[in-house]
C-alpha cells in the first residue's frame, strides 16, 4: 500500500516530476476516472430510469378512482409525466448543490480520503434505485430521495477536478482535466447503455418484482439500480487503497478518520441544502427559478457557519474566489459547456421518448454523451497546442448555437408531421452536433482557468464553477418537462441559444477582444 500522505510534492520541478511525481498522479488519476465515472452513471441514471417507469406503468397511485379517457384521467397522465422529468432534475438539483462543498473538500479532507467516502455513498441511492423499481406500488417520495441520494454523484466531480489538478503541472493540465473529466463524463453514456442490457435479465428476481408489460412478466428493471452496487464497492476499495492526499492539495495534512469525519460533515450540510430545494421544488411546488438561488445561498451559509471552526477558517479563505469578478464571468461561459452537456444528458431518453415515442431511441441515446464525453479531452489538448482555451470555446460556441436551432427547427417539424419518425434521424444529427459542440467547450474552458487564476485560486474555481454548471442537471430537464407539457419543446432551445449567444460575447470581451483582460488565456 503506498503512502497516503505526501509532504514533498513539487510536480513543476521537471526532475522531481520525472523521477517521483509521474507514477503517482498516473496512478491516482486511473484510479480516480472510474471512480467519476461510476459517480456520474448514478447520478444521471434517473433519466433513463423515468423512460421504463413510464413504460412499466409507475403511476405513484395518482390514477386510483380515475376513469380511463375521462378529462381528469388524461390531466393525470400529464401530471405524471411532467413527474418523470423532475426525477432527474431532484439529481441534477442535489448533484450540484453538493458540488458546492466538495469544491472546498481537498483542501480540508485529501484527496484519497474524499474520493475514497464520496465514491461509497453512492451505494445507498444504488441500492435503493433497486428497491424501488422492484415493487411497482413504491411511492414518489421513495424515488425522489433516491434521486436526492444520487446527487452524491454529481457532487464528486467538483472534488475529483480540484484534486487532480494538484497532481499534474501546469502544462499537462489539459490533458490530465480532461482525461479524468471526459472519461468520467462516459459514466453517463455506459450507464445509457448498460441499464437496457442488464434489465432484461432476470438477476435480483429474488427482490420480489411483479412488474408486468403487455402481460409479461419482467422481474429485471430493479437491475438499472443493483447492477452498480459492486462496481461502486471495487473503486472505493481502490481509492482508499491506492490513492494519496498530497501536500499542495491539502496545507494540513490528515489523518483517514480525520479527512473523512470533515468530508461527511460538508457533504451532509450540501445534503441539508438540497433536501430543502426538493421540498420547496415538490412539496410546495415553488418555481424553479426560485428555488435555484435560495438553494444556493442556503448551501454557501450552512458552510459559511455551521461548519466547526477549523473548517470554517479554512473555508472563508477558499471563499475569496467569490469576489473575483472572473470567477462570474468563467462560471458563465462553463456553465454554458458543462451545464448543457450534463443537462441533455439527462433530458435526452425522456425528450426522445416524448417527441418520437416510436423510435428504437434506447439503442442510441448513449451516443450523444459518449461523444461529448469522448471530444472533452481533445477540447483541452487543441486548446494546449493553441495556447489558448478561449479560442477554442470560441468556435465551439458558434457551432452550439447553430446546432440548438437545428434540434428545434426539426422538433418543430416532427410535431406538425403525419410521420414523425421521418426526422428522428435529422433530429438526432443536430443533437450529437450539439453533444460534441459541448464536450469541446468542456475541456477548452477548464484548460483556460489554471491561465487566469493563481494555483491557489484555480483549484476552488474549478470546482466552484463546475458545481454552479451542473445546476443545468437540475435546470435543463426541468425547462424541457414544462414546455413538453405546454406543447413546444422548441421554446426550450430558442432560450439555450440565446444563453449561448451571451456566453460568446463575454467570451470575446474579456478574453479576446481589444480590451480584453486576459490575453486569449
Amino acid at each position: 500500500m503506498p503512502k497516503i500522505n505526501i509532504s514533498n510534492w513539487n510536480v513543476e520541478d521537471e526532475g522531481f516530476w520525472n523521477s517521483t511525481g509521474k507514477a503517482i498522479a498516473r496512478r491516482n488519476l486511473w484510479i480516480s476516472i472510474p471512480a467519476l465515472l461510476l459517480a456520474f452513471a448514478v447520478w444521471i441514471m434517473w433519466g433513463m430510469l423515468v423512460t421504463y417507469m413510464k413504460d412499466f406503468g409507475f403511476t405513484f397511485g395518482m390514477l386510483n378512482g380515475l376513469t380511463p379517457g375521462t378529462p381528469e384521467y388524461e390531466n393525470a397522465l400529464s401530471e405524471i409525466n411532467s413527474m418523470y422529468y423532475t426525477l432527474p432534475a431532484i439529481a441534477g438539483l442535489a448533484g450540484a448543490t453538493l458540488r458546492l462543498p466538495n469544491s472546498f473538500l481537498i483542501s480540508l479532507g485529501g484527496g484519497r480520503n474524499v474520493i475514497f467516502v464520496t465514491t461509497a455513498l453512492l451505494i445507498i441511492p444504488a441500492i435503493g434505485a433497486g428497491i424501488g423499481l422492484s415493487d411497482i406500488n413504491t411511492s414518489y417520495g421513495f424515488f425522489a430521495t433516491m434521486a436526492l441520494f444520487s446527487g452524491f454523484g454529481g457532487g464528486n466531480f467538483a472534488s475529483s477536478m480540484n484534486n487532480i489538478s494538484y497532481f499534474f503541472p501546469k502544462k499537462m493540465q489539459g490533458y490530465a482535466l480532461g482525461m479524468n473529466a471526459g472519461i468520467g463524463n462516459l459514466g453517463v453514456a455506459t450507464m445509457q447503455k448498460l441499464i437496457p442490457l442488464v434489465v432484461p435479465i432476470v438477476v435480483f428476481a429474488g427482490a420480489g418484482s411483479d412488474i408486468t408489460m403487455e402481460g409479461v412478466a419482467f422481474a429485471g428493471i430493479q437491475n438499472a439500480g443493483w447492477v452498480w452496487v459492486p462496481l461502486l464497492g471495487i473503486s472505493a476499495i481502490a481509492a482508499f487503497i491506492g490513492m494519496n492526499n498530497v501536500i499542495t492539495g491539502t496545507p494540513v495534512l490528515p489523518s483517514t478518520a480525520q479527512g473523512v469525519s470533515k468530508t461527511l460533515i460538508m457533504v451532509l450540510l450540501g445534503l441539508l441544502a438540497a433536501a430543502a430545494g426538493a421540498y420547496l421544488l415538490v412539496g410546495l411546488g415553488l418555481n424553479m427559478w426560485v428555488v435555484l438561488p435560495i438553494v444556493i445561498i442556503l448551501a454557501v451559509l450552512l458552510m459559511k457557519f455551521a461548519t466547526p471552526g477549523e473548517i470554517r477558517e479554512n473555508l472563508n479563505s477558499q471563499f475569496s474566489i467569490l469576489t473575483d469578478k472572473h470567477n462570474w464571468i468563467m462560471t458563465i461561459i462553463y456553465t454554458m459547456t458543462f451545464g448543457s452537456f450534463i443537462g441533455y444528458s439527462a433530458a435526452f431518453p425522456k425528450l426522445c421518448q416524448d417527441i418520437f415515442p416510436t423510435a428504437d431511441y434506447r439503442l442510441w441515446v448513449f451516443l450523444g454523451p459518449a461523444l461529448g464525453a469522448l471530444i472533452r479531452p481533445v477540447g483541452g489538448i487543441i486548446s494546449d497546442k493553441v495556447n489558448s482555451g478561449a479560442k477554442v470555446t470560441m468556435w465551439s460556441t458558434i457551432f452550439q448555437i447553430i446546432a440548438a436551432l437545428g434540434v428545434a427547427y426539426f422538433v418543430v417539424q416532427a410535431r406538425g408531421s403525419e410521420d414523425p419518425l421521418e426526422y428522428w434521424w435529422p433530429f438526432f444529427g443536430a443533437f450529437m452536433v450539439l453533444f460534441l459542440t459541448t464536450g469541446i467547450g468542456n475541456g477548452s474552458t477548464f484548460r483556460s482557468i489554471p491561465y487566469i487564476f493563481s494555483k491557489e485560486k484555480a483549484g476552488p474555481v474549478l470546482g466552484w464553477t463546475s458545481a454552479i454548471a451542473a445546476y443545468g442537471a437540475f435546470i435543463i430537464p426541468k425547462v424541457f418537462g414544462q414546455q413538453i407539457k405546454a406543447g413546444h419543446a422548441e421554446y426550450a432551445l430558442y432560450g439555450f441559444a440565446i444563453y449561448y449567444l451571451i456566453c460568446l460575447v463575454l467570451n470575446w470581451w474579456y478574453y479576446q477582444g481589444p480590451k480584453r483582460e486576459f490575453d486569449n488565456p
